[in-house]
């Protein structure tokens, strides 16, 4: 993984307009569109890191909240090769690593994208929210799952299960 920079502007436009989004907010983004977009990977709070040169890139904000954010993108082309979980992983470890202050890392995909729902699991998140008809996408409104990971289970390997009942 090498970290994003502003320098990186152009080639992750080129990312955003060369593939389809189908599980994020806007499933295609025109030039004028990514360009707007640039300048939310590099920053306070912001990190970014190309996957597997220019294959995808995985983005944390609010890394100087106790809660970050992570968001994944993958070429259409290089789905479905394992490059999630391997950019999930190094995510979790560089945001805990680097960030004391941090407790936990969380993501939110759709119900129906079963797998970055497998990634997230895989990855020792656990879903710990599920937001009906929260996600507008063409017309129609889609459930949002909310997962994350604690620090202390990362650290440790395990995962702390949902109290549902509760």
């Amino acid at each position: 993984m090498r970290l994003y920079t502003p320098a990186d502007a152009d080639a992750l436009a080129a990312l955003l307009t060369g593939s389809s989004w189908p599980f994020h907010g806007r499933p295609g983004v025109d030039a004028e569109a990514a360009r707007g977009m640039t300048g939310g990977f590099h920053g306070d709070g912001v990190r970014a890191f190309w996957i597997g040169g220019a294959l995808g890139v995985i983005r944390l904000v609010d890394l100087g909240d106790p809660t970050a954010v992570v968001d994944l993108r993958i070429a259409a082309a290089h789905r479905g090769r394992g490059l999630g979980p391997a950019a999930l992983r190094f995510a979790t470890s560089y945001a805990f690593a680097g960030f004391p202050g941090l407790r936990r890392v969380e993501g939110v995909t759709r119900l129906d994208n079963t797998a970055m729902r497998a990634v997230f699991t895989r990855c020792g998140y656990v879903k710990e929210g599920h937001h009906r008809r929260a996600w507008p996408a063409a017309g129609t409104w889609h459930d949002a799952i909310t997962y994350a990971v604690l620090r202390e289970d990362w650290a440790s390997g395990t995962t702390t299960p949902v109290d549902w009942a509760s």
